[in-house]
């Protein structure tokens, strides 16, 4: 007699509070998981890995960055409060994650949403549209939430007790506060502190980026992220703000970059892109400007790199 296949399930780890709770509620049921999680230019991996070790959880990790992006300058289904398209990017990860399903030969999805959180990605309509796009109706459970809806193909089956699920729903989050200390969930992402899409300072950003530059590469997008950012009409001139931010921009220049410091006096790198002189010249003065302990009338001497 053959052995019953153990159920397994495919976890969308973000690093966060509600998909660590997600993680623990179906480990508790028995249910062996393998974690997916992703990486892209406006979010990182790192929270997602060392979340899914504690949780003693294997973790496959996919960047996702090209096709994000696509969807940024186009969604589908619009955008959040920032340049966000989170249903959009949400079925994107789903749809992802269910080819993992499929070559691990797992039984179902399990994310973390919770019902209403996110008004625009997390309602009833959103979260059935992502599972009906992508051929998942009944596929994903969402254990913080899953007494709030319609029951899953795993908890028809008896894979998963629905009692043992719970009924969450919108934004406070005082119910999962007390769950991590329950089940001794300690460390984790804060909710603002994943995507930067959501930032309004960074969106828009981006989109002054876009409109002068459609398909930006992907160091003038990281750029994007650093110091303080001037459009002129004959390019870009971007401040370093301290030595980290320095070191990063030094780093991100291109071929074709012009780099602009200070000889011998603390302060900032700042990065030209585009060679206009009069750009340069712009560049010297912020450069100054935002040095420390430069007086008007004192002269100073520029360091200029052409990349």
């Amino acid at each position: 007699m053959k052995n019953k296949k153990k159920v397994k399930a495919i976890i969308l780890l973000s690093g966060g509070l509600d998909s660590g709770l997600a993680a623990k509620i179906v480990q508790k049921q028995g249910i062996d998981l393998v974690a997916v999680s992703f990486k892209s230019y406006f979010f990182s991996s790192r929270a997602a890995r060392e979340q899914a070790e504690k949780l003693n959880i294997p973790i496959k990790i996919i960047d996702i960055a090209k096709e994000q992006f696509s969807l940024v300058k186009k969604p589908k289904h619009g955008y959040g409060t920032g340049l966000n398209p989170c249903l959009d990017c949400h079925g994107l990860m789903v749809k992802t994650a269910k080819q993992i399903m499929i070559e691990e030969d797992a039984d179902f999805l399990v994310t973390g949403d919770v019902l209403n959180q996110r008004p625009f990605s997390q309602n009833r309509r959103a979260l059935a549209l992502i599972d009906k796009e992508n051929g998942l109706e009944g596929l994903v459970l969402r254990p913080l939430s899953a007494r709030l809806l319609e029951p899953t193909v795993a908890e028809k089956r008896g894979e998963i007790d629905r009692k043992s699920m719970y009924q969450i729903s919108g934004k406070s989050r005082q119910k999962q506060i007390e769950l991590s200390k329950e089940f001794k969930l300690k460390k984790y992402l804060t909710p603002a502190g994943g995507c930067l899409l959501t930032d309004p300072n960074f969106s828009q950003r981006l989109r002054d980026l876009i409109v002068r530059f459609p398909h930006p590469s992907a160091t003038a997008i990281n750029l994007l992220k650093v110091g303080r950012h001037f459009w002129q009409k004959e390019g870009l001139i971007v401040v370093g703000r301290n030595k980290k931010e320095n070191k990063v921009i030094n780093n991100l220049a291109e071929k074709g970059d012009v780099l602009v410091a200070l000889v011998d006096i603390p302060g900032p790198t700042t990065l030209v892109r585009g060679k206009e002189k009069r750009l340069i010249k712009k560049a010297k003065k912020l450069t100054r400007r935002y040095a420390n302990k430069v007086s008007e009338k004192e002269e100073v001497i520029y360091k200029v790199i052409y990349c």
